[in-house]
């Protein structure tokens, strides 16, 4: 079976979790819902030559890992600890970046996104210190990937704030997605199509039913995935995002169709009757949150929620008969999001179009995850299996 990771190699298997991610916004501070580990003080270490011993001092709970993930619109980091068959969270934090705004023009990481992203990795960094993480892993994806300047922008994060960020491909974006998922599916169902819409790179990925692990939760089953080298940043910025008609819509939606043509040529849509799909992205929680009505996202009602195919039509014509400001008024899109929502649900619904399943569950959660589960996954916290499947 060919090797499903990048930097290690290893293909892990998808975990359930036993608390997941509560964002905490755009300061330094926890949120109320992330268990409140005291914080200690202590001196900034380095890291090992072998890698595994991060060096980060600060808070000393046990075993802590760190999975930070800087994207084409924002900058994510987990930090959890093993506990029963899955980890608890102790922090997170999350910004939007737009790291990779322009790319798609120029060709580069413009100053002003690299210092964005450079003030949001320096709050990552005083985090990971505090709590005392003992492996961490992070990455970067198409920003980085596409940008002639991406390696040049890695390697002054690394210099100046001592944080090596893995630029990865887009094959363990993918599993990395597919991993931190996997919980999600139901078990009923013969298998999934799952997304990630992303703010440079899209992934889709085609998982059987999975199996039951000794310890802790099922291992992926994956039959095969595809990257489309186009996200909501990427699209909004070739199509506009702001004043987005019913025809400029359809335009993006035929663009994406034609990517996602060669997957459906493979994988077919035979089938889909036992089949949902499961997404994970700003776009999908997004769509959720106006669904649900939130006066306030609340990732505890988004994360784990079904809709069905007329629910999902009917919050993408309420969205398209939004003006911009209205957009911006949304408790559940904002001034961040406002001008890439309608992108995101052209790409949803072009993969819609191509898998016309009944079902979607909601994912508020993916990369990260993924990345926390291959790590302990590899450090023996749960024994049992470690390997993903490929049928």
């Amino acid at each position: 079976m060919p090797q499903l990771w990048g930097a290690r190699g290893a293909a892990v298997a998808a975990e359930g979790f036993d608390a997941m991610s509560h964002e905490a916004g755009d300061g330094p501070g926890l949120d109320p819902a992330i268990d409140p580990v005291p914080l200690a003080r202590s001196r900034w270490g380095r890291r090992s030559p072998g890698g595994e011993d991060t060096g980060f001092g600060g808070d000393r709970g046990g075993p802590t890992y760190a999975a930070l993930d800087l994207g084409t619109n924002n900058c994510r980091l987990l930090v959890a600890r093993p506990a029963g068959d899955g980890f608890r969270v102790v922090d997170a934090f999350s910004r939007i970046v737009r790291l990779g705004e322009g790319v798609s023009l120029t060709g580069r990481l413009s100053e002003q996104a690299m210092e964005r992203a450079f003030g949001a990795l320096a709050i990552c960094r005083s985090k990971m210190k505090n709590r005392g993480v003992t492996r961490a892993r992070l990455i970067a994806t198409e920003a980085c990937r596409a940008a002639e300047n991406g390696a040049e922008f890695c390697a002054r994060v690394t210099e100046e704030l001592g944080l090596p960020i893995e630029v990865i491909d887009r094959e363990t974006e993918a599993c990395l997605a597919a991993t931190g998922c996997t919980p999600l599916i139901d078990p009923q169902a013969d298998g999934v199509v799952l997304f990630d819409i992303g703010g440079g790179s899209s992934e889709l990925v085609r998982l059987n039913q999975s199996h039951k692990a000794r310890r802790g939760p099922p291992l992926p089953q994956i039959r095969g995935w595809i990257s489309l080298p186009i996200g909501v940043v990427t699209l909004a910025e070739r199509h506009g995002g702001i004043n987005v008609t019913r025809e400029s819509y359809e335009r993006m939606v035929g663009e994406i169709s034609e990517m996602v043509a060669p997957f459906v040529a493979e994988h077919g849509t035979e089938g889909l009757r036992g089949l949902h799909m499961l997404g994970t992205s700003g776009t999908v929680t997004t769509i959720a949150g106006v669904h649900l009505d939130l006066k306030r996202y609340d990732r505890n009602r988004v994360d784990g929620c079904w809709m069905s195919s007329q629910e999902i039509n009917v919050v993408v014509d309420r969205l398209l008969a939004m003006s911009y400001d209205e957009r911006v008024a949304s408790p559940c899109i904002g001034a961040e999001r406002a001008d890439l929502v309608l992108a995101g649900c052209a790409i949803l619904e072009a993969i819609r179009r191509a898998f016309p399943c009944q079902r979607l569950r909601v994912a508020d959660r993916g990369l990260r995850e993924g990345m926390l589960v291959q790590m302990m996954r590899e450090d023996g916290a749960w024994g049992g299996e470690s390997q993903a499947a490929l049928s």
